[in-house]
């Protein structure tokens, strides 16, 4: 078996810890939202993909070392409510990549930055949760590593109104990501931008 090819793509679209249980102190307030937020990623997932934009899952591992991504998706699947819907909108697809990150950013001590040089990508689309924690850091070390960023306002999620609207706020006017909505881009667009 031969080692396997990545994707090159101007594009790359991160989905960031939308594969949970959501059981840890606040979950509830999350919840709903999160699953609004899911319906929208789902939906760009398709376009993107359509557009022959790769997807790569950055998801915590919950400090279970011995534990797989895979083996939380099929945990979340089992699920109910929120976190078994969530799940079954956007698991990943056999030609999506998924890496796990110890921390909230997806860029710290995890494989992406090497897969995103790998990919020749210039530009993410950057989805999931928590809009205020783990999106915004993950923007922000983009920013730093002069990656254009798309941070839909619709694709993620906070526990508050307030910290999503602040979260985005800043991510528009600090980090000079475009935050609009995922039904405010036309797609496809050009991936060489």
């Amino acid at each position: 078996m031969g080692p396997c090819r990545l994707p090159r793509s101007a594009r790359v679209l991160l989905v960031v810890d939308f594969i949970t249980p959501l059981n840890f102190p606040g979950a509830e307030r999350l919840a709903g939202p999160a699953l609004a937020a899911a319906q929208a990623t789902a939906s760009l997932k398709r376009r993107l993909q359509d557009a022959r934009v790769p997807v790569i899952y950055a998801n915590d591992n919950y400090g279970v070392w011995q534990s797989d991504f895979h083996s939380l998706v099929s945990t979340c699947l089992g699920m109910s409510g929120e976190p078994g819907q969530i799940a079954r909108l956007l698991y990943p697809q056999a030609d999506d990549l998924t890496i796990l990150k110890p921390r909230h950013s997806a860029f710290f001590a995890s494989p992406l930055e090497l897969l995103l040089r790998e990919m020749q990508a210039r530009e993410l689309v950057i989805a999931g949760l928590a809009t205020d924690m783990c999106v915004q850091m993950t923007a922000a070390d983009a920013f730093l590593r002069e990656y254009r960023c798309w941070v839909p306002a619709d694709c993620s999620a906070a526990q508050s109104p307030q910290a999503h609207a602040q979260a985005i706020a800043y991510m528009g006017e600090v980090l000079k990501c475009d935050v609009r909505p995922s039904t405010a881009v036309q797609v496809p667009f050009d991936t060489a931008a």
